[in-house]
């Protein structure tokens, strides 16, 4: 299996789910309850909900353009200061799926091209800190790439049930149903 197919597909699905609880949170908070949601953590020291939103959006920006050997362009620098400000400046939630949306865009756009990656071809990734990993290709994609984007939407979605927002398993996965065995779903 190539690497892009297992990532690009992966950042699709968890991008709509991320989409799809911000539009049940906005119905379950009408009369914009929900944009409070945006300023909401998991403890006091974590980014709030709209920076995670963000940097799930970078995660998967950055994994695409890695991958296409491409620098990353200004919407990812965009992002990320974003994500940084969340705290003064959360944003609305019209906003955050629109970063989403953006972000589907562009993954959508590089699966349609015929991308191969040789799973052993050098990524350097360097943080702000300094700090630079030197991954392969596969490395990177396994080691970073998949963990750190299921971080920020895991959080997401951990915020979002903090917050009393019903969600549940089959949010989480909604992707699955497509696979599903007709006549296996339990009634209630």
């Amino acid at each position: 299996m190539k690497l892009p197919d297992v990532l690009f597909p992966t950042y699709v699905q968890m991008l709509r789910a991320l989409s799809a609880w911000l539009v049940k949170a906005e119905a379950q908070r009408p009369d914009g309850g929900a944009e409070a949601l945006l300023s909401a953590r998991l403890a006091a020291d974590m980014f709030p909900l709209s920076t995670q939103v963000r940097f799930a959006c970078v995660q998967a920006q950055e994994g695409v353009f890695r991958l296409q050997g491409k620098a990353f362009p200004p919407s990812v620098e965009t992002l990320l200061n974003e994500g940084r400000n969340a705290a003064d400046r959360p944003g609305s939630m019209a906003e955050a799926k629109a970063r989403i949306e953006e972000t589907l865009a562009l993954v959508d756009a590089a699966a349609s091209q015929e991308l191969a990656v040789d799973p052993d071809a050098p990524i350097a990734h360097a943080l702000p800190a300094g700090m630079i990993f030197d991954f392969t290709a596969g490395q990177y994609v396994r080691d970073w790439a998949l963990p750190q984007f299921y971080f920020h939407v895991m959080t997401a979605y951990a915020i979002l049930r903090a917050e009393g927002v019903e969600l549940g398993k089959a949010d989480y996965v909604a992707h699955m149903f497509a696979y599903l065995r007709p006549g296996t779903m339990p009634e209630h």
